[in-house]
């Protein structure tokens, strides 16, 4: 089976800051990649590379067959709305929210290609049904939402855009148990059809029975798969 993403000897960093060393992984379509480890230990870093928004890269990034990677020294973020097209999706660490915009124009925010933009109340009914609290929230602030709501908020902005492969940094981040759970079981009721998706989280125990594979990260390197996983 071909890869849907294929990262080989990738390193990156900001400024005179090397993060990343060497890193080698592989996503293949229909997978789910449990990505473990600590805070500062380069999980976002790896994100911000394969969608171009670190200081500077080397190594490849294969997606889909055509190469997203290789040197990049300057201009962090030029490439990234083109990686996107490509159909790559992140929901970033935390809430990264417009405080100002209702959560209907946040969502709307998400619809960043052409044809997400003509099908906005398709796709936008189609995340409220993944996330129902929202559908009553739909003309709040979004600043003045729980941190589980903002959230949901982030994660749904991310699933406007048509993906191939969806980026999920840290979804549990802050929230109280519950609410992780309550989180968690809607990133899982995403059908993949095909799709991948690599999941950073600290707390293991949230992927385990959900995931195809675990790796550890440590210092800005793989670890190795952690563990055995059972798919649920």
């Amino acid at each position: 089976m071909a890869e849907l993403l294929e990262i080989r000897g990738l390193t990156a960093g900001y400024g005179p800051l090397r993060v990343l060393h060497e890193v080698d992984l592989t996503v293949r379509p229909g997978e789910r990649i449990g990505l473990v480890g600590l805070n500062g230990h380069g999980k976002t870093t790896l994100f911000r590379a394969i969608t171009h928004m670190v200081g500077w890269q080397q190594g490849s990034i294969r997606f889909e067959g055509t190469e997203i990677g290789g040197i990049r020294s300057l201009g962090a973020g030029r490439r990234t709305s083109g990686i996107i097209r490509l159909g790559i999706a992140m929901a970033p660490q935390g809430d990264a929210i417009f405080p100002g915009l209702t959560v209907r124009q946040h969502l709307d925010c998400g619809a960043f290609t052409r044809t997400a933009w003509r099908e906005r109340r398709q796709r936008r009914e189609r995340v409220l049904e993944i996330f129902p609290p929202l559908r009553k929230l739909e003309g709040s602030l979004v600043g003045k939402l729980s941190g589980g709501e903002r959230r949901m908020v982030s994660l749904g902005r991310m699933l406007m855009v048509e993906a191939d492969l969806y980026l999920i940094d840290e979804p549990s981040l802050g929230l109280a148990p519950k609410i992780s759970a309550a989180v968690m079981d809607a990133i899982w009721s995403l059908k993949m059809e095909g799709r991948g998706m690599i999941i950073a989280e600290q707390n293991v125990t949230l992927l385990s029975g959900h995931v195809d594979r675990m790796i550890g990260m440590h210092a800005g390197r793989m670890r190795g798969e952690v563990g055995h996983v059972e798919l649920s």
